[in-house]
């Protein structure tokens, strides 16, 4: 049996699955394992400017390609990556995190050497992970092959982070080169008695309704999602996070769940079924604007990545591709009539020039987007504009509404393009958020990709002084920066420009969008300090 050395045997498993590109940063610990991604030739680094930026940078790699990776050196470069990993596992985004560790001999003596305690401990960051990932494990002679199997099974399963230290002299050792990772599967007496229960209530319901979001793309079930919606007949939503997952021109999408906000036809008819068919949903407040929605768990249906519920009736190890599939070639097709609500219409039309308002951001915006744009927000008032958007054909948004880490959509972006360079990326992002991960963009110039960055000036945490009792006070404002002249300053192929004006914004897209294609194009813009996105006001006002 060929023999393969443990650090060229787990890059190369990961790259099976599919993951091209390691984000990180190097460390002297964790030398061996960027030299093994650097000699596979199925294989890249991509180095980051901090160990945040990378995870970040992972999980939006991750949203696209269906898997990502980080590399960092043990205690310094993990620990300040744990708040990227734990919006992954909150947003069940698959990032292996893969930690180089000082040799086992310096771990068993319990020896003092560099990045550790005073008194050493060699497990604290072990034991913070466990915390934070589905599955974590130290590599050690015993346990190489085997923990390296289990953790990627776990991985494919669960569609989460996992975390693997590889001490420097494990990274050397050979193992047999003969793969044992179990696959994925249902099991199939529960998916067939799951099915069977799913198809009797569905059957009997007098008005079932499908609402539809973001653990769908996460267990690559997408197809087969669509192919239920076709297949049933039954009318379809989606929460926020799964906005984009059906094309608003579908003939069973009946529009996006926007709570008693807007929509109000989509919200009676969620809030009034029978049996709701819930599928990779995730009920949180954002994500529902503030749990404004009626689902009986002793009526509802709800299929998730690795189960089913269906009653308050458990059926695990159903995976929801299997279970998805299985009703599609079951159920019988109804003819229901689909409520509507009508869409505004968003005119960026110009009768005078006047300052920024929200109204003409979101209107302008609806004309910049084009199909299959990926659009990611980040958490803050632009999160409140893309729902209002009509969003074209395979045009998807992404946006951390669970974790809701400020910051993490300008590194997002940057993994998101490293995954698919050729489509066209639009980072949305408020001043607040984007000056935490800010060293991104010179990440994006030294890898030559060329998003569309908006940062919207607002002179200071704007969200923030909404909530706040005191919106004025000092510690909602933050440092004033000239933001395009120091992502100029950072150099390589840039445009920037700025807009205060309605006139002055339309014209700087017209430029991005016509002259500068070529280019990373950063544009600023300014509002008043509380100018709001309709949406705000009504969450925040109600």
């Amino acid at each position: 049996m060929a023999k393969i050395r443990v650090v060229d045997f787990l890059i190369q498993e990961l790259s099976k699955l599919g993951i091209t590109h390691f984000f990180g940063l190097p460390g002297d610990y964790c030398f061996k394992i960027i030299n093994a991604i650097d000699n596979n030739p199925e294989t890249a680094w991509v180095g980051c400017t901090n160990e945040l930026n990378a995870g970040y940078a992972a999980d939006g790699y991750a949203r696209l390609n269906g898997y990502g990776a980080l590399v960092t050196t043990y205690n310094v470069g993990e620990l300040s990556a744990i708040n990227a990993i734990g919006g992954s596992m909150a947003e069940n985004v698959p990032v292996i995190h893969i930690v180089g560790a000082p040799a086992t001999q310096y771990i068993k003596n319990n020896t003092l050497i560099h990045h550790n305690f005073d008194t050493p401990d060699y497990f604290a960051s072990y034991n913070a992970y466990s915390c934070f990932t589905q599955s974590a494990a130290i590599l050690n002679e015993q346990n190489a092959k085997s923990e390296i199997e289990r953790l990627l099974y776990i991985f494919q399963k669960y569609k989460k982070p996992v975390y693997i230290s590889i001490p420097a002299d494990i990274c050397d050792m050979e193992i047999e080169n003969s793969p044992e990772i179990k696959s994925v599967q249902s099991d199939k007496q529960k998916l067939k008695k799951a099915v069977e229960h799913a198809l009797k209530l569905i059957q009997k319901a007098q008005s079932p309704i499908v609402i539809g979001d973001s653990l769908i793309v996460r267990y690559d079930s997408e197809e087969e999602f669509l192919s239920f919606i076709e297949k049933s007949g039954l009318p379809a939503t989606t929460l926020l996070m799964g906005k984009g997952l059906l094309s608003e021109n579908n003939p069973g999408f009946i529009g996006t769940y926007l709570a008693g906000y807007e929509n109000p036809n989509v919200n009676y008819q969620v809030n009034n079924s029978d049996c709701p068919v819930c599928i990779g949903t995730i009920f949180s407040d954002f994500n529902t604007l503030n749990f404004d929605i009626q689902v009986n768990p002793s009526k509802s249906i709800n299929i998730q990545g690795t189960y089913t519920i269906i009653q308050e009736k458990l059926y695990d190890n159903v995976l929801m591709k299997d279970m998805l599939t299985e009703l599609s070639e079951n159920i019988t097709h109804r003819n229901i009539d689909l409520i509507k609500d009508k869409v505004k219409p968003l005119q960026a039309d110009i009768t005078e020039e006047r300052k920024l308002d929200f109204k003409y951001i979101t209107s302008r915006l609806q004309e910049f987007i084009k199909p299959y744009d990926c659009i990611f927000s980040d958490t803050g008032v632009f999160s409140c504009t893309v729902p209002a958007l009509t969003l074209p054909e395979g045009a998807v948004w992404y946006a951390q509404l669970l974790w809701a880490s400020i910051g993490w959509a300008t590194p997002a972006v940057f993994g998101a393009q490293i995954a698919d360079p050729q489509k066209r990326m639009i980072l949305l992002t408020g001043e607040g958020a984007h000056q935490l991960t800010f060293q991104a963009l010179s990440s994006m110039l030294h890898y030559e990709i060329k998003p569309v960055i908006i940062v919207l000036n607002n002179f200071g945490y704007t969200i923030e002084r909404v909530l706040s009792k005191t919106p004025n006070a000092g510690f909602n404002d933050i440092p004033l920066w000239d933001y395009t002249k120091i992502a100029s300053d950072f150099g390589g192929n840039i445009w920037t420009a700025q807009a205060k004006t309605n006139k002055e914004l339309d014209e700087v897209l017209k430029q991005a969008e016509l002259a500068h294609q070529d280019k990373l194009c950063y544009i600023e813009i300014f509002t008043d300090e509380m100018e709001l996105p309709e949406l705000t006001q009504k969450l925040y006002n109600r």
